[in-house]
């Protein structure tokens, strides 16, 4: 006899999924050929056995954070609360892959957090200073080792629904695997083994960390496209352009070259960053383009 309750998406892998249902995990797939799914999702499902049921119905998100390019969107979490980039001295990371997504964060109105990992290297002083900026314009910054402690990160996760982003090769993993032991003793029969030492995420799992907190870890990407912020909401996505916004001589200033534009003023007198307005101005090319 078949039965229909609530879970949630704790793992996906293209057309199936792996949901949580009160303490058990069922492996799912969809009616029809739906894959608009992602990790964090809360559905209903349709109980065929102890092992298997069908997603019938995706519950309304409270927040969907997902990056897209000119062919196709990827969602990478659904019903988050935060964002943690992680970021490392070594090998270096992509100021501009920080900013697109700090840039989605602020478009979907998630909170983030930049994770300075790896501060033991001696390379970390440098990135801690390119970082600055980053807390000046309201953006939490904390530094740590994942291999010596994550104690000063566990209180910041809780209460929330976390998402790791970052790099490959910035430690998401070794991030994890700290985090891990002692949500996976709360968690008890859930088993969502983490392959200890090697691990390389390819999809996004999802590891509850208390009744109410989790975290998911998603796989290292290289890009984050953000085709899907239209060029009006961009410059909103800048906390320091906002009190420019609506300044400048014509009402349609895209903020490029225009005459009379308050952000190109505020750069030339210095009061905004360059490499900050660059971006701006890269981003808004490539969404205009589309």
């Amino acid at each position: 006899m078949t039965q229909t309750a609530e879970g949630q998406i704790v793992a996906s892998h293209g057309r199936s999924f792996r949901v949580l249902v009160d303490q058990q995990i069922y492996e799912c797939t969809t009616r029809g050929k739906r894959t608009d799914l992602a990790c964090g999702d809360k559905v209903t499902v349709r109980i065929s056995n102890q092992q298997q049921a069908v997603i019938e119905q995706v519950l309304p998100r409270q927040s969907l954070l997902y990056r897209a390019d000119d062919w196709r969107e990827k969602l990478i979490a659904a019903n988050v609360s935060q964002v943690v980039i992680v970021v490392a001295p070594f090998p270096s990371f992509s100021e501009e892959f920080l900013g697109r997504c700090l840039v989605a964060c602020e478009a979907t109105d998630i909170q983030p957090l930049i994770v300075l990992n790896k501060c033991d290297l001696p390379e970390a002083e440098t990135a801690k200073a390119q970082l600055a900026l980053y807390e000046t314009l309201g953006y939490r910054l904390l530094p740590l080792s994942a291999k010596q402690s994550v104690a000063s990160l566990q209180p910041l996760l809780t209460g929330h629904t976390t998402v790791l982003i970052g790099q490959s090769g910035m430690g998401k993993s070794t991030l994890i695997n700290a985090l891990l032991p002692a949500a996976q003793a709360r968690t008890g029969d859930i088993s969502l083994a983490l392959d200890s030492g090697k691990h390389t995420t390819t999809h996004a799992t999802l590891y509850p960390l208390d009744a109410e907190s989790a975290i998911i870890d998603s796989p290292g990407m290289q890009e984050f496209g953000l085709t899907h912020v239209s060029g009006d909401q961009l410059a909103h996505c800048f906390p320091e352009l906002r009190p420019y916004i609506g300044e400048c001589r014509f009402a349609n200033c895209r903020h490029l070259s225009e005459p009379n534009c308050a952000i190109s003023q505020a750069l030339a007198t210095g009061t905004l960053t360059e490499r900050r307005v660059m971006l701006y101005r890269k981003l808004r090319q490539l969404i205009d383009k589309k």
